[in-house]
């Protein structure tokens, strides 16, 4: 009696590009909507970095020059983990024509 054969397997590797939210930031309620979405989250960060993806989508240098900023200053402000003054979130959100409103929860 012949022992059966083990079946080999051969594994596929499948290569996925990252995912940019910047790329589909194409209007501006697609932007309205993304960024009041990032700021319900309690991680400052996540709203951070989809200010940062607006920008990107934008052109971090327009934004940076319409805002005053610089744009390593830019990018050091909505970096992961930077603790940006009020007066630049500001700024930036003023250069990116959005603005931040309160409504009772």
């Amino acid at each position: 009696m012949s022992k059966p054969k083990a079946k080999v397997r051969t594994s596929k590797t499948v290569r996925l590009a990252p995912f940019d939210a910047s790329e589909f930031l194409d209007s501006e309620e697609v932007i309205a909507e993304y960024l009041s979405a990032a700021l319900e989250d309690p991680n400052p960060d996540v709203f951070l970095r989809a200010v940062a993806n607006v920008a990107k989508a934008r052109g971090v240098a327009d934004i940076a020059k319409v805002s005053g900023l610089g744009r390593e200053s830019l990018y050091k402000a909505l970096a992961p983990g930077a603790k940006p003054r009020y007066e630049t979130v500001r700024k930036v959100l003023d250069s990116l024509g959005v603005k931040l409103t309160v409504a009772a929860a």
